[in-house]
């Protein structure tokens, strides 16, 4: 592997003995995308294992957190009657938590409550529309948006106002990256590189004493596993890795493209000039959120809020060469 930019963070610990073996492959479906597993272990370590637990634990966060299962977690809280306690699961109780940290620090710009907005445009269960709503109706799905999550922590419950429409989207993916790799760890796997729908993250070594490597050129929608020449890599030691961008989801109308990224301040699609915004954390879920935060921002405040929070940023104009790098990130440059 070769590249012309390689971030590689600052270590705490030498990095971790490097694995016996080669590295094997297992690969599946969840969250309407795909996942994928690079890991080096012992021949006891069988890759339908591997398989198993991955998948198992991909299959739990959609369960409980995705909006197009009718049976999920988060459609039952989603239909609860106003003034309820919802209980909720211990994963749904820690993503909702996570959710309403980098809501509150981000001012809204990230809202676990703006389900209402996906839906009205076309990007929730509700399914896809060809022309923007009318503002009378972005005014309407406003109005149940912006309002903090009340979270009773010791009870594992979560409080529905009445008309409240949590979306976990932006956070669930990256989340459902942790698990998995939380699956391998107690599989006693050392040595692993998780990726889900262009979010990964990794642990180790592999086998030849390199870190696994994620390309972050491969394409303005993700990152993916680097292999052969790129133009920006980064060493993912114990390091994820998320983007947010609008050459995936979206939909053209009057010469328009309307984006999957919404303002839940304004409730319109973002227009600010970025294509994708990538961050590294060492938690996949809160990288994901980070990112979604950041693109909606925009490119002078979410810039701003990644230089005061310490964040690793990278924010990728539409124009050719259009890129600026976080300070945290540039640290990570060989």
């Amino acid at each position: 592997m070769t590249a012309r930019r390689a971030a590689i963070p600052a270590l705490s610990a030498p990095p971790r003995a490097r694995p016996q073996g080669a590295v094997r492959r297992c690969a599946g479906d969840t969250m309407g995308t795909t996942w994928s597993v690079r890991f080096a272990a012992p021949e006891t370590v069988g890759p339908g294992a591997v398989y198993e637990a991955v998948q198992t634990s991909l299959d739990r966060v959609v369960a409980e957190m995705s909006p197009w299962e009718p049976e999920s977690d988060i459609v039952r809280f989603n239909a609860a009657p106003a003034g309820s306690w919802v209980a909720v699961p211990d994963a749904f109780l820690r993503v909702a938590m996570a959710a309403a940290i980098v809501a509150q620090e981000t001012g809204g710009a990230y809202d676990p409550g703006s389900g209402a907005l996906a839906d009205l445009w076309g990007f929730g269960p509700a399914g896809k529309r060809a022309a923007p709503p009318s503002a009378h109706e972005i005014d309407a799905a406003l109005g149940s948006c912006g309002r903090p999550l009340n979270i009773d922590s010791e009870g594992a419950r979560l409080f529905q106002p009445g008309g409240m429409k949590l979306d976990l989207c932006a956070i669930a993916k990256g989340f459902g990256v942790d698990e998995a790799g939380d699956a391998l760890d107690a599989l006693g796997i050392e040595s692993w590189l998780v990726e889900v729908g262009g979010e990964l993250k990794g642990r180790g070594v592999k086998p030849n004493g390199e870190p696994w490597w994620a390309a972050l050129d491969a394409g303005l929608g993700a990152a993916s596993p680097a292999d052969g020449e790129h133009g920006f890599v980064a060493a993912l030691y114990d390091l994820a890795v998320a983007t947010s961008g609008n050459a995936v989801k979206f939909f053209d109308h009057g010469g328009r493209r309307y984006s999957h990224l919404i303002d839940p301040r304004a409730g319109y699609p973002v227009q600010s000039g970025l294509s994708a915004v990538t961050v590294l954390h060492e938690s996949a879920m809160m990288a994901d959120a980070y990112a979604t935060a950041l693109f909606v921002m925009g490119p002078m405040d979410g810039f701003a809020f990644a230089q005061k929070r310490g964040l690793a940023a990278r924010f990728v104009g539409a124009e050719a060469g259009d890129e600026r790098i976080s300070d945290a990130l540039a640290a990570m440059l060989d």
